[in-house]
């Protein structure tokens, strides 16, 4: 269960290819911890800001803006305006959680003898994958900011974590997730 979620979308008068008795205003959010797509139900007069953290988590005191949650979703279900944000909000949240993430920098094993967890990041190629392992060997990264001073042509490796987790979020064949919770069955929506 996620207790905070980024919000990706706002549709005050509910979706549109609904037939009008069937609208409700509805709220599209990623949650903090396995990125996990909802669709929730927001309290009457509420108002969101995409982008936004909120609390979703089972204290009623906490939860001001969320009435309920309706539940998990794909990302085939979300409206394109959440398609368009997720890559936004998305690296906001991993630069809000950047010890999180340095992490996998610092941290994450071979999968096997010929395949490295590093080397499920977009973009991310053996010989960099190698100089990674080379510097983390010396010392741990303590920034995202360190890391590119101490790696030749590294760039942005916060947009590398977040092009992953979206990777994982719109494709569904993914083998590997490092940071998803694995798609609904296509009995589920």
């Amino acid at each position: 269960m996620e207790d905070y979620i980024y919000i990706l979308d706002f549709l005050a008068k509910g979706r549109g290819d609904l037939p009008p008795h069937k609208r409700q205003p509805l709220v599209y959010g990623i949650g903090e911890n396995q990125f996990t797509l909802l669709e929730l139900v927001p309290k009457k007069d509420a108002s969101f800001v995409i982008g936004e953290r909120i609390y979703v988590g089972k204290d009623p005191e906490k939860r001001k803006k969320i009435a309920k949650i309706k539940g998990r979703i794909n990302y085939e279900t979300m409206t394109s305006t959440a398609h368009g944000e997720m890559p936004y909000v998305i690296l906001d949240m991993v630069n809000n959680q950047k010890e999180r993430f340095l992490k996998i920098f610092n941290e994450s094993p071979a999968i096997s003898t010929r395949f490295h967890v590093l080397e499920l990041l977009p973009g991310l190629g053996k010989k960099m994958m190698h100089d990674i392992l080379d510097e983390r060997k010396k010392k741990p990264f303590t920034s995202f900011e360190e890391m590119c001073e101490r790696i030749d042509f590294l760039r942005a490796p916060d947009k590398l974590i977040a092009k992953r987790i979206e990777l994982e979020l719109t494709d569904p064949d993914q083998k590997y997730r490092l940071f998803t919770r694995p798609p609904l069955s296509k009995s589920h929506y």
